[in-house]
């Protein structure tokens, strides 16, 4: 690949490596430093040519192309960034080879830019390993929610990964803290999610109605422990239910707007949960959204071996139940 100085016109050259990407998230990801605002606008503007031509964000690169751009002055300084910057010790890596990086990531922390987010997960694994040539999200993960998240360091990985996403096949468990006593009968909830723009202008996903198409969502239930006692109902709270959530489809805020369908949202959700509920919880120490991503089954992308990944309930979680009185515990 040629570059030039950001000062002056820049022409890169495609590798095979990067070949399928969209040309907007190649550019995003080459110019370490630069807005992705700036990045939409100067190829909406005309100023990128893929083959000396116009073109979109969305168009698709190939091996072999070349993609001029614009002279790009980048400041030294940038404060948004700085104030939400991770040290990348808070990155758990669970898993690491050559193609694949699996991360235990911390809750609070956006997995990508955007939305008001300068920085998030990705941005911040890109600046903290220079020498990567690839760095793409497999999926995503919540903000609010911690656990297992995949990261492809091989476009070759990403294709496969995701081909296995598309038939359902990783197995993903996680653990959500309920509020009120969970239906032990309810096992599983087959209710197509439909996403919609809320009031703050939000993104929003709720049941459809009988007369919607939405998503199909499926989602597995298994009760793990039942809570309740003197410092639950002080703070005017019946029970809270620990359950094993999990995914047979990977649709956004699945398991959020499934329980809250049951009217047993996660503990702690700001989005989907019981206000009052929540301020009572952060009074007893409950700060964050109950749910962790704590376990990955995936066939490995290149060699097909069989990766199966924990991440343990962070601190934070494990203390607050142990605050917590059982009322029983249930098992198969």
């Amino acid at each position: 690949m040629t570059v030039l100085s950001k000062d002056s016109v820049q022409f890169l050259c495609v590798s095979s490596e990067n070949a399928g990407q969209r040309l907007d998230n190649f550019l995003i990801r080459e110019l370490k430093g630069v807005p992705k605002s700036h990045i939409q606008r100067i190829i909406r503007s005309g100023e990128v040519r893929l083959n000396k031509k116009r073109c979109k964000g969305t168009d698709r690169i190939a091996a072999d192309d070349e993609i001029r751009l614009p002279p790009i002055r980048v400041s030294t300084k940038n404060p948004s960034f700085s104030n939400q910057d991770i040290s990348n010790k808070e990155f758990e890596v669970v898993y690491e080879d050559d193609v694949l990086l699996v991360i235990n990531k911390p809750t609070g922390i956006a997995v990508h830019g955007g939305s008001g987010v300068s920085y998030g997960v990705i941005e911040q694994l890109r600046r903290s390993r220079p020498q990567a040539r690839y760095l793409e999200l497999v999926h995503r993960l919540d903000k609010d929610t911690s656990g297992l998240l995949m990261i492809a360091k091989k476009r070759s990985a990403l294709v496969k990964l995701h081909e296995s996403i598309r038939m359902n096949h990783p197995h993903k468990v996680y653990l959500a803290l309920a509020l009120g006593n969970w239906n032990e009968k309810v096992r599983q909830i087959k209710l197509p999610l439909i996403k919609y723009t809320g009031a703050q202008g939000e993104k929003m996903v709720r049941v459809a109605a009988k007369d919607q198409q939405g998503q199909k969502a499926h989602t597995l239930f298994k009760v793990q422990q039942s809570y309740a006692g003197t410092l639950l109902h002080q703070s005017g709270i019946s029970a809270l239910t620990l359950l094993e959530v999990t995914l047979k489809t990977g649709r956004t805020h699945q398991i959020r707007v499934h329980m809250q369908s049951q009217q047993c949202p996660i503990a702690g959700d700001e989005r989907y949960g019981d206000y009052q509920i929540n301020k009572r919880l952060q009074k007893i120490g409950l700060k964050r959204m109950f749910l962790h991503a704590s376990e990955l089954t995936i066939h490995h992308p290149i060699t097909g071996e069989i990766l199966q990944l924990c991440a343990p309930l962070p601190d934070e979680l494990k203390n607050f139940l142990q605050k917590l009185p059982a009322l029983s515990k249930h098992s198969d």
